[in-house]
Formats: C-alpha cells, structure tokens, sequence
C-alpha cells in the first residue's frame, strides 16, 4: 500500500512538472501571482469572474464622450518624436520582463496605430542613455522603419537627460512648416534626470516653439514632468501596469486639439502621384538606388518615390493618394456616441432585435435572456459591445445609417 501510494504521488509530481514545463520560471511567477483581482462577490456573497469585457467597454465610453462633447478643432498633419528612456532605469524588472522590452512593444503598436489614424503626419524616435540623446530615427511616414531601427537598437545604459532630449527634438520641430502641429511623446523610467544646464530654460524655449510636450512615468510622478507639460500644454501620467501603460500610449494615437495659433486656416500645395508602372527601371530618390516597377512618380518634377504619405525630396511637395485624406475627415465629423440600451428596455424581450445589425451575433446571454448592448441614435440600430468599439474606431461609419442611406438612394432612382 505504501509503494502504491509512492508512486501515485510520483505520478502528480511528474504532472506537475510537465504543465508548468512550458514556462520560464517568472512566466509561471507573473501569471500565477495576485490571481485573487480576477475574482468579484456579487450580491449573494459568491465568488464570481470579473466581467473584463464590459469594464473596458465603459471605459472606452468615458473616453469617447469625453472626446466627442465638443466640437473641437484638431490638428490634422502631426509632427511627433518618441523620446524613450534606455538608460540603466529601463532595466528595472517590476514590468515584465523588464522596462526596456514593455516599452518598445508599446511603442510599436503605437507606431501602427498612430500612422492608421493619422496617414498624413510623421514620426520620429529619440532614444536617452549615457547622458546623451542619440536621434534613432528621422520624421519619416514609414511605421516598418521606424519599428526596424528601435528593435534593432534594444539596450540600457547610463543616466537619462531630459534637457539634453528636448533640446535636440526642439532643434528639429524648428525646421517643419508652419501648418505641421508638433509633438513630443516622452516614455520616461527614470527617477532623475542628468542635465549639463537649466532645464526650465529649455521648457521655455519648447513652450516658445509651439511644442508640445507629454510624458508618461514608469516608475513614479517627477516634478519636472509634470512642470514641462503643464508649460506645454501636454498629458502627464504615471502608468499602474502594462495594460495601463498601453492604454496609456494610445491615448496619444487620435490627434489633440489644436493650438490656438495653428487653428487658423491654412492652403497646404499637395501632389496626388500616379503608380509608376511595373517594368519600368528607375532611380528611386527615397534611397537613391536603381529599382525595377512599382513606386509612385511625383506631378511636379517627375521623380520616383517608394510610399506614400511622404515629402518630395527633389522637389518638397508633400504627395499623398486620396485614401489618406478621406481616413483623416473622419477626425473633423466623429460619430456620435451610442446610447446604451436602459434595463426597462431590456426586459422587453419582444421590441429587441435578437442579433446584433453588425456582426449578426446574438444579443442574447444563455437563457435567452438579453445581454448588453447599444443603439444608434439616428438609425436606431442596436450592436454588440465589440460592435460599438470597432464602429468608432476603426470603422468610423455607422452600418445602420449607410445602409438607411443607400437605401433611399435606390428609391430614389426608382422613382
């Protein structure tokens, strides 16, 4: 009896060993501690999952009210660097597996995310470390080069300077047009900074310079970043854990609020290139190199161009396609926010819709009983919660109104 149960607990250590095989040792440590956060008490004193899904679907709400209460003017062609802290205080391990690589897989979806909301503006990457700020990356329209340059430079070392930062981003936000709304994104984990002179001079001149400036902490609120956005007219928050830190970051995706002396109008000269065709051989003058096919060519001097959105580098003008301005109109005229369907409603089982009108999913818990969702204003349309976040943010476009329109549309032709 005693060789049997040997063996059997034998058997459940070997089990155990392999299930937790797969995973690295701070793997298993990250997932397994503060478990208990999942789990909520509802009205009985039972023990229940938390419901994630409709947690950050009423803070996806607070966001677009927030942002959609009034009709604000919004700086449409960006000018942005990404200031991020490599110095020896991004390899601190409370994020995991530490600062340096959370924050450059942040900013990558950052990058895609900002060029898919923004196609007309430009990115830049500054990187801090040994005191000094070293420029990774020039303003370019490219997310695939600027996300190759930061992966490929991954290292801490050193102390951060701040000044030392802002004065070399400041030198380059000088140099772009008047009309082009400029942007600093600072991902800062150090505790101080180590600057060769007066900061509060540098803020200044970058608050002379129309720049503004935002920063999010890792570790814990700093004076001086919060003093350099309030100067600025910037954001400054300090991030809780890495869901935090993304939602963080892509705050600063949808373009802000313009500055009152950017608001005025302005003509912009913008040249519409045409595909250049297939077995054509040409220099190309992003990378000076002979290519075959493919490309664009300016309407103006001619010259052979890789991708859009980009500037001219013969001739200066900025080319964009059409698709790029009609993915930027959405940010002047948002959608309106839906109206979350009220509980009196709910209980009416017979005047609800059983799908939703996007996704044709059921509305329905199990139990056939109606689960949460939300109606278009004008069409009065009801859509799942999943429905609603993709609507307005990626989509921008209500199906039930389209559809609304395109039919009168067909009525009218009938007639």
């Amino acid at each position: 009896m005693n060789n049997e149960e040997k063996r059997f607990n034998r058997e459940e250590e070997d089990e155990e060993e392999e299930s937790g095989r797969g995973r690295e040792a701070w793997e298993r440590t990250y997932a397994d501690e503060r478990s208990w956060e999942s789990l909520q008490e509802d009205e009985s004193g039972l023990l229940r999952p938390i419901d994630n899904k409709t947690l950050s679907h009423a803070q996806y709400r607070r966001r677009l009210r927030t942002a959609t209460a009034a009709r604000i003017q919004k700086g449409l062609i960006r000018y942005l660097y990404i200031i991020i802290d490599f110095s020896r205080a991004a390899a601190e391990m409370d994020y995991k597996p530490n600062r340096m690589v959370v924050v450059a897989r942040q900013v990558e979806a950052f990058i895609r995310e900002f060029f898919d909301q923004n196609p007309l503006s430009q990115i830049g990457l500054v990187i801090l470390k040994d005191g000094v700020a070293h420029c990774l990356t020039d303003l370019g329209g490219s997310p695939e080069a600027h996300i190759k340059a930061l992966m490929g430079k991954l290292g801490t070392s050193g102390d951060a300077s701040l000044q030392n930062g802002l004065d070399l981003v400041r030198d380059l936000l000088n140099q772009i047009p008047s009309y082009g709304h400029r942007e600093v994104l600072i991902l800062y984990s150090a505790l101080s900074t180590c600057d060769p002179g007066d900061i509060l001079e540098t803020i200044q001149k970058c608050k002379a310079s129309k720049i503004r400036c935002s920063v999010i902490g890792l570790s814990a609120e700093l004076y001086i970043c919060k003093h350099l956005c309030q100067e600025t007219g910037g954001m400054y928050f300090v991030a809780l854990d890495e869901p935090h830190l993304r939602e963080l970051v892509l705050e600063h995706a949808p373009p802000p609020p313009a500055i009152a002396e950017f608001a005025v109008a302005n003509l912009i000269k913008m040249g519409f290139p045409q595909r250049a065709a297939e077995g054509v051989i040409s220099i190309c003058s992003c990378h000076k190199e002979a290519k075959i096919g493919g490309g664009y060519t300016c309407p103006r001097c001619k010259a052979r161009i890789c991708e859009l959105p980009t500037e001219c580098s013969i001739c200066g003008l900025t080319l964009v396609s059409s698709p790029h301005l009609a993915r930027s109109y959405h940010h002047l005229f948002p959608i309106r926010p839906f109206d979350d369907v009220s509980p009196s409603v709910l209980k009416d089982l017979y005047k609800l819709p059983k799908n939703c009108f996007g996704c044709q999913l059921s509305l329905l818990n199990p139990g056939n009983l109606p689960g949460p969702q939300v109606a278009c204003p004008n069409c009065k349309q009801h859509f799942c919660l999943d429905c609603d976040i993709y609507i307005h943010e990626s989509l921008h476009n209500c199906p039930g109104c389209e559809s609304l329109r395109n039919s009168k549309t067909i009525s009218d032709m009938e007639e």
